[in-house]
């Protein structure tokens, strides 16, 4: 069966975007199947409606707490169906952008995608590697100032993917160019690495 790649984009930028630009040079280095969730298209955020659908139980959800959760449904359904995730990770004001925040969010459900036991919170979407494509004007990535990279580390690993590599085109404003080719070198390296 074909490896399948779930492309992640959240930069705001749909053209010029160096993430966008790098995850897909990256996508289409592992090879496979690919499929795209483009953050761009808004994602609701979670409300009090959308929590008590949630934690009710499956079985006793009315249809308007079925309809209410349905995009978050879809959203894990991607997750679940791929080996390997590439997310653009563009660091704005020191953190992850506002629809990163909301695809997090919406994936990040207790029972589905981890569950609270008796020794303490445990990841259940295991086996897999997610790629995190960061770039930035002038925060290095894993700097003290970075609070992107850490957390998308730490969520993820929350969900069960502990398998998380970083392509560095951090700090553009002080690297300029030499940011995104460094970047695209590393992912030739994970090419040349797969081909042998």
């Amino acid at each position: 069966m074909s490896k399948q790649t779930l492309i992640i984009h959240s930069s705001a930028r749909t053209e010029g975007s160096v993430t966008r630009d790098l995850t897909q040079r990256l996508a289409d280095q592992l090879g496979g199947a690919q499929h795209v969730r483009d953050l761009n298209d808004a994602l609701p955020h979670v409300d009090g409606a959308w929590v008590a659908a949630n934690f009710t139980d499956p079985a006793e959800r009315s249809d308007a707490q079925n309809a209410k959760l349905a995009q978050s449904d879809a959203l894990v359904a991607e997750v679940m169906d791929a080996d390997t995730l590439v997310i653009g990770v563009p660091i704005y004001n020191f953190g992850v952008p506002a629809a990163l925040k909301s695809w997090i969010d919406l994936i990040a459900r207790a029972r589905v995608t981890f569950a609270y036991t008796s020794d303490g919170p445990k990841g259940l979407l295991t086996g897999k590697t997610a790629y995190l494509v960061v770039a930035s004007g002038g925060v290095a990535a894993d700097s003290a100032v970075d609070f992107a990279v850490p957390y998308m580390r730490h969520v993820l690993g929350f969900v069960g993917i502990t398998d998380v590599r970083v392509i560095d085109a951090s700090g553009a404003a002080a690297r300029g160019e030499t940011a995104r080719s460094d970047a695209a070198a590393q992912i030739a390296a994970i090419g040349g690495e797969l081909a042998a």
